[in-house]
């Protein structure tokens, strides 16, 4: 019964995945959406689809790379120009790619942290600045991983940036409490994205993370929708810093 109705919700990297999953989920209860993204070929027809779940909302198309800070405030003017307001804001922008920990270069950890870490202190707080200047709360979601908190021996640039967001959101809903916004962070596991389609292509790594899942399966990004729209809900005015773990029971088995 979570209703969005005549609020605008951000979602970067909301052209694909679990981002588009949540953007779907926020829609459906009655929000408007901007997606920063970078690739707006891909923006478009996640926009597209987007409009078949809620036909009667309105979606914009922002041009972002969150890594850089130009990127964001420009990209918060123009959500700003277009839509008037920020009521949530989900800092989904990911980059990930896998090297042995020997291995792993400079360039390589300096790209993933600065998508992953900068890009979302960049979106939160610009967001944030926005809520407090218009005195009415709001909601920050950060995705982060179920790999922040197990052993990534392939991904550590990755790893490193997701336990990381999780230091963030905690310190940003302390720093935030006093204005009524909500900082949580989301952890999800398996799931059918398209930067984790390599792993589930392959047939031995599928079997091995499926096994391990009590639900015996990989997400689809549609399940998100719900936790997304429930995670930007202003109603929910006590619950936050916190990190909600959505994975199927693996990190628990």
């Amino acid at each position: 019964m979570i209703d969005l109705s005549g609020q605008v919700v951000v979602i970067t990297g909301g052209n694909g995945g679990i981002g588009l999953g949540m953007a779907k989920g926020v829609a459906a209860a009655g929000a408007d959406v901007a997606i920063w993204a970078r690739d707006q070929d891909k923006t478009a027809k996640a926009i597209d689809e987007l409009r078949t779940v809620a036909p009667s909302r309105r979606f914009l198309a922002v041009q972002c790379d969150v890594a850089d800070p130009e990127n964001v405030e420009r990209a918060m003017a123009e959500t700003l120009a277009d839509l008037g307001r920020v009521d949530a804001c989900v800092a989904n922008a990911g980059a990930s790619g896998g090297a042995p920990f020997l291995e792993l270069t400079p360039e390589q950890w300096r790209r993933v942290v600065g998508v992953n870490l900068d890009g979302a202190f960049f979106t939160i707080q610009a967001a944030a600045r926005q809520m407090v200047a218009q005195g009415e709360g709001g909601a920050l979601v950060v995705t982060s991983s179920t790999s922040a908190i197990h052993g990534a021996p392939m991904t550590a640039h990755y790893a490193s940036s997701k336990g990381g967001v999780l230091a963030l959101v905690r310190s940003a809903a302390v720093a935030l409490a006093r204005y009524q916004i909500r900082v949580n962070a989301i952890l999800p596991g398996w799931t059918k994205t398209e930067m984790a389609m390599g792993g589930y292509l392959d047939d031995r790594f599928r079997d091995a993370t499926t096994r391990r899942t009590p639900v015996r399966r990989w997400a689809d990004p549609d399940e998100f929708a719900d936790v997304g729209a429930y995670l930007c809900d202003k109603s929910q005015t006590f619950h936050t810093g916190d990190s909600l773990v959505v994975d199927g029971g693996y990190t628990i088995f």
